[in-house]
């Protein structure tokens, strides 16, 4: 007779595959539906559970492919790529690189991206609070040891970047986007700032050289070394009025001394 952690686990694995045998027999039928049968019902019902979940986090991927498309990839994704939270918010996070080696989504060569910008928002959204570093919090450090500095990002904050006009493709695929909805692919890549603001997740567009220069923050460089690779983007980069921009609107979290 198999243990309970025989049975449990042949379950499990029947949500993603055809039930073994050892289940089958252990599973009560009767005339209206045998074994096979109502396993079914509750892997449908796993698997509704995740296409919704996916539904949720990747509204524009789904209005991009189709419905019967996005199905299809949510199944094959949630096959694939097991949850391993008890949290459905958690799950997806790899969605992207699944779909950019799906072949049937070769031709939308966008599509990966766009799937990181949705995962960026969803993560956004979902994200702890931070307080706000005040700005008058600078004036403390003395000048010798401003080169030394090391911010923080908010945890309500993330940064994508992509070859494609990822921005303007998530824009004009909001529900309540009104307007010219013409994407032109060859109009160049998008720096993309994600952030929580006043309880709403907004989409900002950065120049690179902004864009690099909080990417280097986020690695962990000290504001000497970011501030480097920012003026190496663009001679003309502005510090203060980056630190101006970025520190009252909460983008940047913490500071502390290396």
């Amino acid at each position: 007779m198999p243990s309970l952690r025989e049975l449990q686990s042949a379950f499990a694995q029947a949500m993603f595959r055809s039930p073994g045998a050892l289940l089958l027999e252990a599973v009560a039928g009767d005339e209206r539906l045998d074994a096979r049968q109502r396993l079914a019902i509750y892997q449908n019902n796993v698997f509704g559970n995740y296409r919704s979940a996916l539904g949720d986090v990747y509204p524009v991927v789904r209005r991009l492919v189709g419905e019967d498309f996005f199905r299809h990839a949510a199944d094959a994704f949630a096959t694939e790529e097991r949850s391993t939270s008890g949290d459905l918010h958690d799950f997806g996070e790899v969605f992207a690189v699944f779909l950019a080696r799906c072949r049937a989504a070769r031709d939308l060569v966008y599509l990966a991206d766009v799937a990181h910008l949705e995962w960026a928002v969803h993560r956004v959204f979902h994200a702890a609070e931070a307080l706000a570093l005040p700005i008058d919090a600078l004036a403390t450090v003395s000048p010798e040891r401003l080169p030394d500095l090391r911010f923080s990002l908010s945890p309500a904050v993330r940064l994508v970047a992509s070859r494609y006009p990822v921005v303007r493709i998530w824009e004009v695929n909001q529900p309540e986007f009104d307007g010219d909805q013409t994407v032109n692919l060859d109009q160049g890549g998008d720096w993309a700032l994600v952030a929580r603001r006043s309880h709403a997740v907004e989409v900002q567009r950065l120049r690179c050289d902004e864009f690099t220069m909080l990417a280097a923050l986020d690695s962990g460089q000290r504001l000497a070394q970011a501030f480097g690779e920012a003026t190496a983007a663009d001679a003309d980069f502005d510090l203060e009025a980056f630190l101006l921009r970025h520190v009252p609107a909460g983008t940047l979290a913490s500071l502390h001394i290396a």
